[in-house]
């Protein structure tokens, strides 16, 4: 073993720390020195010289030459390089891997270049954010519970290997050392993990789960849904996972020969564990606490539960008992952007420091219009004010360049001199029929207020989505639900005026006031619904652990609008205005 590997076998969570703090103290300082590495490093490249960059490396030079881009501006040079050009298109450094996004905002994934620089900044963060949860939540060689799945990775036109961002850091060894390193190894063996089914991988997960029952000190996956939905579905097997542990032979239910082979090895017949586990599912009340009486060392539950995903944290809540929730770091298919060094906050308080030196950061302010109408100038990383909205942009080592993410986000506070930053929503991501817009959080907080009638009943929202229905005159918004169970038709009617009277735009309540917005109309879905807009993601390539609900769904996303039109059993239209 070299001794750059047996350094990287070693960690020392207080040495991370340390290293995070002088790199934040000097935040301003470093990002300049991010941009001007990126910019040496890619100054030939066809991109640059396009803008007339002309091997300039400095701040005034990059923002004068080089325009704000979008994915759309930049997909040309990306389905190049993936068709198989070896010249310097965005990178100096060739791309050997594309990442694809989950596809669930657009309809259809995003190809976005990965390279060892990304893989870097990526152990980067986890180390980082680690080292403060071991703080808070000190953990000894255990065990974590990860429903983690590598989707497939295919070849591009030009050979590159293209996964989902999550698959291609799985699938990278130094992901493992890593893991290995800060003691956590996943329950599951790879074959588990990398499985083509991703229903037969999770019920491996759990049963891996149940094997090192005592053992297990971590429970996560990448989005807080993937944990529930987990849950949700040990609620319909439970049982069968105690007869394959009492036997100690697979359901013959999972086909596929690599996993019976993988698990074969580590599942043996334990009567004594099938009773365990039998006598405490049996015990629990509507399955309130079932994490912890099922692994009792679970020191927290984590997995990114900001945004899109806080919907589920009421149930995860009621799955997890008295176990913290930890919100994972703020990144995105393009790249990272800050950690949770706060751990103990609750995921609705959780912010995210901004790491300075994985990628180079401007901040749109929100709050401030040109009178031409045109958008604000962008400021550093170091100019952003407290309390104000950002949509941010980023340029990194991967090609990207002053790239807009579409993320708003709230500057919070400061650690050091480095921006805390709230996320709070998908700026592009609206309903709008008329003068109105109205955000996913916009959405989500109709729906959470609306769901406070269900709760009077004892009932759950298990899922929803949005889409505008302009074929009506006048348009309306659309929003359908998934249920626990059954709702009589006159509470519908008024969790339907109530989602109505729960969007405040100006824009919105002005324009059904006068009926430029029709009444919005409440569907109802059959239960699996949402279950099989999973499936059809997962069958187009993605991996189940990076799904995230698409929260309005547009009319080119045809595939999930027939999957939700098709599943329709109630509809309710408001009469609130």
């Amino acid at each position: 073993m070299t001794l750059m590997e047996k350094a990287e076998e070693r960690f020392d969570p207080e040495q991370v720390v340390e290293e995070f703090e002088e790199l934040t103290k000097v935040a301003g300082k470093v990002q300049l020195e991010t941009l001007k590495k990126i910019l040496e490093e890619n100054g030939g490249t066809e991109y640059l010289q396009k803008w007339g960059l002309n091997g300039r490396t400095d701040l005034e030079s990059f923002k004068t030459c080089v325009p704000i881009a979008s994915h759309q501006d930049l997909d040309p040079y990306i389905q190049r390089i993936a068709d198989g050009e070896s010249a310097p298109i965005l990178t100096a450094n060739p791309i050997t891997t594309i990442s694809l996004s989950s596809g669930t905002t657009q309809g259809k994934p995003k190809f976005v270049p990965f390279n060892d620089a990304l893989l870097d900044s990526t152990m980067q963060m986890f180390k980082t954010s680690y080292a403060f949860r071991n703080r808070e939540f000190s953990i000894g060689n255990g065990k974590a519970l990860q429903f983690i799945y590598g989707s497939k990775q295919l070849k591009t036109k030009g050979g590159l290997a293209a996964g989902t961002a999550t698959t291609n850091v799985f699938r990278h060894p130094k992901f493992k050392k890593t893991m290995k390193a800060m003691q956590t190894p996943c329950c599951s063996p790879d074959e588990v993990v990398f499985g083509p089914d991703f229903h037969q991988s999770l019920y491996c997960h759990l049963l891996c789960g149940l094997i090192y029952r005592e053992e297990v000190q971590v429970v996560s996956s990448t989005f807080a849904h993937s944990i529930v939905h987990a849950f949700r579905s040990f609620e319909q097997v439970w049982q069968d996972l105690c007869v394959d542990i009492r036997e100690g032979v697979l359901t013959s239910q999972v086909i596929v020969p690599s996993i019976r082979a993988a698990m074969s090895k580590i599942l043996k017949p334990d009567p004594e564990l099938a009773d365990t586990v039998y006598k405490k599912c049996m015990g629990l009340t509507n399955w309130y606490g079932l994490i912890p009486e099922l692994f009792p060392n679970t020191k927290y539950i984590y997995g990114i539960m900001t945004g899109s995903m806080e919907p589920y944290l009421k149930k995860l809540r009621h799955y997890a008992g008295d176990i913290p929730l930890v919100s994972a770091d703020y990144g995105s298919s393009e790249g990272w952007i800050g950690a949770n060094v706060n751990p103990e906050l609750t995921p609705e308080e959780t912010t995210y420091a901004v790491l300075p030196n994985v990628a180079y950061f401007e901040f749109i302010p929100l709050s401030q219009i040109i009178l031409n109408g045109q958008e604000a100038r962008p400021v550093g990383l170091d100019e952003v004010k407290i309390g104000e909205e950002y949509e941010i942009l980023m340029t990194n080592l991967g090609g990207l360049y002053r790239y807009r993410l579409g993320d708003v986000v709230k500057v919070k506070g400061f650690h050091n001199s480095t921006p805390e930053l709230q996320f709070v929503c998908r700026r592009n991501l609206l309903l709008a029929v008329n003068i109105d817009k109205n955000t996913e959080k916009d959405l989500q907080l109709s729906v959470e207020t609306a769901s406070r009638i269900l709760s009077a009943e004892k009932l759950e929202i298990v899922d929803f989505t949005s889409r505008v229905d302009t074929s009506t005159d006048p348009g309306h918004y659309v929003i359908f639900w998934e249920l626990s169970g059954e709702a009589s038709d006159d509470v519908l009617k008024d969790c339907c005026n109530c989602l109505d009277k729960s969007f405040v735009d100006a824009g919105y309540v002005s324009s059904r006031k006068v009926n430029t917005i029709g009444p919005l109309e409440l569907r109802i879905v059959e239960r699996g619904t949402f279950h099989k807009i999973l499936d059809h993601y997962v069958s187009l390539g993605a991996a189940a652990n990076q799904f995230k609900t698409p929260r309005c769904v547009g009319l080119s996303n045809t595939s999930v609008l027939q999957i939700l039109s098709g599943n329709v059993v109630k509809r309710y239209y408001s009469t609130a205005f």
